[in-house]
C-alpha cells in the first residue's frame, strides 16, 4: 500500500465471502513479498503514512459527530524489552500496545518490520490502525464486558478506517494486499476460541470477519 493522490480501485476480492476468509485461516496463506521490497516504499514510509491518515480520518469522523478528536500523544518505537512502561506494567517484545494512562502507542519497532518482511507492508495497516482504534474507544469511554469484544471492535475499526482511506483515494493497493491483511491476522489469532480469557483477542477468522465487517459496512457497524 502506498499514499497517492488520485482515486484507484478498492480491495474488491477482499470481500468475495467469508467462506473464503475461513479456508485462508485454516489452510495458511502464502506469503508474498512486501511492496516495499520491489521499492515501492519503505517500513519507515508506511509506519509513518498508516498513523498519519487513520488519525487524519477519525479526526473528521469526530468532525461529523460535533466533536473533537484528541491525536495520541506520542508514538514510539522500541526494541525488546526497552519500551515505556503503561500503568506500571512493562512493555514486552513483539508486541504493539496503547496506553490510555499516557494516550500513547508504542510498538517493537524489530518485529513489526520483521512482519513487513515476511507478510508484507499489509501488516503495518493493520496493526497501526487496530491500536488507534483503542485510542478512539477510550475518548469515546467505550464499555466492554470482555476483553475479547473490545479487541474485535478494534478490529472492525481498523478495517473501516483502512476501507475509507482507500475509497477516498488516499491510499492505492496492489494486488496481493488482501492476502498480506488476512495473513496479519490470522498470525494473530487466538489458537482457541475462549471468550472467557481477560486476555482473549479473538481466533484468526473472529478477527478476519471483523476486520471485513469494518471495510465493507464502516465504522458505524462496529
Amino acid at each position: 500500500m502506498k499514499p497517492v493522490t488520485r482515486a484507484l480501485p478498492k480491495l474488491t476480492r477482499l470481500f468475495a465471502g467469508l467462506a473464503v476468509i475461513t479456508l485462508a485461516a485454516a489452510c495458511g496463506l502464502a506469503r508474498p513479498p512486501s511492496m516495499d521490497t520491489r521499492g515501492a516504499d519503505s517500513f519507515e514510509d508506511d509506519i509513518v503514512t498508516a498513523r498519519t491518515l487513520t488519525e487524519e480520518f477519525w479526526n473528521g469522523q469526530f468532525q461529523q459527530l460535533g466533536r473533537t478528536y484528541r491525536p495520541i500523544s506520542d508514538f514510539i518505537p522500541y526494541s525488546g524489552s526497552a519500551g515505556p512502561s503503561c500503568g506500571g506494567e512493562p512493555a514486552v517484545p513483539n508486541n504493539a500496545f496503547y496506553c490510555p494512562l499516557g494516550h500513547f502507542i508504542a510498538f517493537d519497532q524489530d518485529w513489526m518490520q520483521g512482519l513487513w518482511n515476511d507478510m508484507g507492508d499489509g501488516a503495518v495497516y493493520v496493526i497501526i490502525p487496530h491500536e488507534l482504534g483503542h485510542a478512539i474507544q477510550a475518548q469515546l469511554r467505550t464499555d466492554f464486558t470482555l476483553n475479547v469484544q473490545m479487541e474485535l471492535q478494534a478490529d472492525c475499526y481498523a478495517g473501516g478506517a483502512l476501507s475509507a482511506l482507500v475509497s477516498s483515494g488516499v491510499l492505492t493497493t496492489d494486488e496481493g494486499d488482501e492476502n498480506e491483511l488476512f495473513a496479519s491476522l490470522a498470525a494473530a489469532g487466538d489458537p482457541t476460541d475462549d471468550w472467557l480469557n481477560p486476555a482473549a483477542h479473538g481466533t484468526a477468522e473472529q478477527r478476519q470477519i471483523s476486520f471485513v465487517r469494518g471495510y465493507r459496512d464502516g465504522v458505524g457497524a462496529c
